[in-house]
């Protein structure tokens, strides 16, 4: 029941009025995908006057560009002065062009290669649950060989780093809520790409999945070419490339998150030679803070702005783990 009421606590910011984001052209990219030819990615851009910064914004499973953490990271680079790209993973617009996985960090490298992003001396890049996990892989290089130089941090918000410790507890019967939730706007992608293209599975079966596992088993796996569920959670994953990070790089979690739980965190954390500065916050849920949030850099509280202070110094953050003080 506990586990239950923090699902809705983390889902019910998502149903609750959204603040306006500051005004932004739209955006859009394309490229070549070896199996369906051309798949445009889409977004928002707004560019500062006189900045040579550029803030990228990466959602989580089944949002977009337009979600409200996206919206409020928008509006704290805009009060900065920073500009912003917010960005639809494949599909996330709902026009049908493609779905994403979570180890698609070669999509990142592209967007930043934009000529459009040209004009930016520096970047730096913040995401969100998966999108965070997209966001340090790409910080990894894996996927790319090598990050853009311009890249000067990355802060992920709560970010799974092991999918298949992450998706085990989300498919636990006490989190329906939150995994109904995904689920839907998984199949609201799905749907659209199926009025495009052949699709592994018809909608009305796909529609019948009620876990992620299962979900990315029948759905994801065959589209990017993995051999099932766990041949992707082990590929796709970032854990075992983390000590491959090179540019400062930030965690926040909510140690109270019912969809990225501690434990399926601290044993990579602990076990793992990292460069991640890890920040464990004692109030808070699924990418859902206090007001009052604070990192303890010179900037405004709330988690956009405390973020965006940390990646703009660049400057070290403190790394504290369950049972040690918020600052």
């Amino acid at each position: 029941m506990i586990a239950q009421c923090r699902s809705l606590a983390t889902l019910a910011p998502r149903w609750m009025p959204r603040d306006a984001p500051p005004e932004a052209e739209d955006w859009f990219l394309d490229l070549e995908d070896p199996k369906l030819g051309r798949v445009r990615l889409t977004g928002r851009l707004r560019h500062e006057a006189g900045s040579s910064v550029l803030l990228v914004v990466v959602h989580g499973i089944g949002g977009c560009a337009e979600a409200g953490y996206a919206h409020k990271a928008a509006g704290a680079a805009a009060r900065a002065g920073i500009s912003c790209l917010r960005i639809n993973q494949r599909g996330c617009d709902r026009r049908g062009e493609d779905f994403y996985h979570a180890g698609l960090s070669a999509d990142l490298g592209r967007v930043l290669a934009a000529p459009e992003l040209a004009r930016y001396d520096s970047i730096l890049l913040q995401g969100y649950s998966l999108g965070g996990h997209v966001v340090l892989r790409y910080a990894t290089g894996v996927d790319v060989g090598q990050i853009d130089p311009r890249v000067g941090g990355v802060a992920a918000i709560c970010a799974p780093l092991d999918l298949a410790l992450c998706n085990q507890a989300i498919d636990s019967p006490r989190l329906w809520p939150y995994r109904r939730y995904v689920l839907g706007n998984l199949m609201q992608i799905y749907s659209a790409v199926a009025k495009r293209q052949e699709v592994a599975v018809l909608v009305a079966e796909a529609g019948k999945i009620r876990t992620l596992r299962e979900w990315d088993h029948r759905i994801v796996a065959p589209r990017w070419g993995f051999a099932s569920a766990a041949d992707y959670y082990r590929k796709a994953s970032v854990a075992p490339h983390l000590g491959s990070i090179t540019v400062p790089a930030l965690l926040v979690v909510a140690q109270r998150d019912p969809m990225v739980p501690k434990r399926t965190l601290l044993p990579i954390l602990e076990g793992t030679t990292h460069s991640l500065s890890v920040s464990w916050i004692e109030k808070g849920g699924h990418v859902t803070f206090p007001a009052n949030f604070h990192l303890g850099v010179k900037a405004p509280a709330g988690l956009e702005a405390q973020t965006l202070g940390w990646l703009s110094t660049r400057g070290p953050s403190s790394s504290r783990f369950p049972g040690e003080a918020s600052p």
